[in-house]
């Protein structure tokens, strides 16, 4: 079970990150207005940190949908993988399949708003132009997309990853408390993590190692 923890701004949390035992680490780069929103100088120095750590894994959190420059970006600050995190096309992920290095891995977000999800139409064609692995992820009422702490329902999002051939993981609102409320998903062998960011935080909004900690202990212990 591979735990992502989503939304790092400082050196400091992305070594709490790996401390607590967290396999990937969170970079947003192209967020507009997001509040972990990095720019590409800052966004290299926390991948080289993530590298530096000898165990996490960066990725590049991102709604851009240029590929040229967004393929540069990853190469240039050496991420490990690419998560689209927005409505982009097939088309996208074709353009940066043909442009990165086989050792990015390119994440496409999957979007459920209650039991429906606007790309699952889209899936095919995703696989075809080369998504490594999905994310399940829930949007809110008013359309919000990332980082909304709001939870999945564990039938419908089961249900949306039969309609996959690849490797997934699961996001919306996971905590140490509530991996009970997933056994559906549990089940698919195809899960392979979880991504998290409100649950990782201390009340200042850091991510804190004791919090990272117990989300990984709770949900890699059956």
């Amino acid at each position: 079970m591979l735990v992502k923890i989503c939304g790092a701004r400082t050196e400091r949390e992305v070594r709490a990150v790996a401390e607590a035992g967290a396999d990937l680490v969170g970079l947003w780069h192209g967020v507009p207005g997001g509040r972990a929103d990095l720019p590409a100088p800052r966004l290299a120095r926390l991948a080289a940190e993530a590298r530096a750590t000898g165990r996490l894994r960066s990725v590049l959190v991102t709604f851009a949908s240029q590929a040229p420059t967004l393929a540069r970006t990853a190469v240039d600050s050496g991420v490990d993988w690419i998560q689209l995190h927005g409505y982009q096309r097939p088309a996208l992920v074709r353009a940066l399949r043909a442009q990165l290095p086989a050792r990015v891995s390119l994440v496409k977000v999957l979007h459920v708003h209650g039991t429906s999800c606007p790309e699952a139409s889209l899936i095919p064609a995703y696989e075809r132009a080369g998504t490594d692995l999905f994310l399940l992820d829930a949007t809110t009422a008013d359309g919000r997309v990332g980082s909304t702490a709001h939870t999945l329902d564990d039938r419908t999002a089961a249900d949306l990853a039969q309609r996959t051939t690849r490797p997934f993981l699961l996001a919306g609102g996971l905590r140490p408390d509530n991996r009970h409320l997933f056994d559906a998903v549990l089940a698919d062998p195809r899960l392979c993590g979880i991504d998290v960011d409100s649950a990782a935080r201390d009340d200042e909004g850091l991510l804190d190692a004791a919090r990272t900690a117990d989300l990984v202990r709770a949900w890699r212990t059956p």
